[in-house]
């Protein structure tokens, strides 16, 4: 069976990413989700897809230089709530399927934190495009369900060189590789991203898919 995944619970046009009323609505209509996760300057583990401020808020500040206190305050006044990612786990009830991209390349004790944060957890996975955080996560604890994202300047060798890779279980790709018929040779589980259009959707939903807006 396909997995389904609602990209940053943004199920309709009219919810913003990753904020809360999005995330329950996905759960209410029952799909998992992928959301980004960043770590702030007091060590809190926010739910948030940029690296700064600067394109949601218009405000030119880094995440990782700022207090959670301070991004909450920030974001309240645009009705926008910057949740933790705590706030998210508590919301799912372990009942449904979190996808969790760690965006920047975090510290061993960073992650050492994350892992503490999501030992509850029963069906999530932790992905990167940072690879050395896939790795450092393999080395800290053999069984995560951690996949690795797949830049879309990537060839068909050099993802069938990645998915051999032992401490990695799946891969996430660009949509532009659902028609790619030599991924069939590829024995790892496979997700493509991000899809949003309802053509391709219906066409592909028998693949596990990462969508938003349909």
């Amino acid at each position: 069976m396909a997995h389904l995944l609602i990209h940053r619970g943004l199920a309709k046009k009219n919810f913003k990413e990753n904020t809360i009323s999005a995330f329950r609505y996905c759960f209410k209509k029952k799909y998992g989700i992928e959301t980004d996760i960043h770590f702030t300057k007091d060590n809190k583990i926010v739910c948030f897809h940029d690296f700064n401020l600067k394109s949601k808020f218009k405000i030119n500040k880094f995440l990782k230089n700022n207090s959670y206190q301070y991004l909450l305050k920030i974001s309240k006044r645009k009705k926008q709530p910057i949740p933790l990612l705590n706030d998210l786990i508590k919301l799912s009830k372990n009942k449904r399927f979190l996808m969790l991209e760690i965006k920047p390349l975090l510290t061993k004790e960073n992650l050492k934190t994350l892992l503490k944060e999501i030992k509850k957890l029963k069906n999530y996975s932790l992905t990167s495009f940072k690879e050395k955080n896939i790795t450092n996560l393999y080395k800290m604890k053999k069984k995560l369900n951690l996949g690795l994202l797949i830049p879309s300047t990537f060839t068909f060798n050099k993802i069938l060189e990645k998915s051999k890779k032992k401490y990695i279980k799946f891969l996430v790709l660009e949509k532009k590789f659902l028609k790619e018929k030599k991924l069939n040779k590829i024995k790892k589980k496979l997700y493509f991203y991000t899809i949003k259009d309802k053509k391709i959707f219906n066409k592909f939903n028998n693949k596990n898919l990462i969508f938003e807006n349909l």
